[in-house]
């Protein structure tokens, strides 16, 4: 079972790494904040709105680990908590 999952694992990986697409995207309001910015003259704008995308790319994963942590945490002590149990009964 553990052979299927491991196969069908690198299976996944590698079809995700042969796909070769280039995504040529933006949102339309970002994109008219730069060319207003470089209208301006400003040229700090692109590292900026950079800092900004990778804050909102960070905060759920943040947020999801913490939650992750917490609940990793409490089924570790439940088990060990069923572990002393089972060994007192004997």
């Amino acid at each position: 079972m553990k052979l299927k999952k491991f196969v069908f694992a690198i299976l996944f990986i590698g079809a995700l790494l042969s796909v070769n697409s280039t995504a040529m995207a933006q949102c339309a309001m970002c994109k008219s904040n730069i060319e207003k910015a470089r209208e301006n003259g400003e040229t700090q704008v692109g590292s900026t709105l950079n800092n900004g995308i990778l804050y909102l790319l960070v905060l759920p994963y943040a947020i999801a680990g913490a939650f992750g942590f917490i609940y990793y945490k409490k089924y570790k002590e439940k088990k060990a908590a069923q572990a002393l149990l089972s060994q007192t009964k004997q």
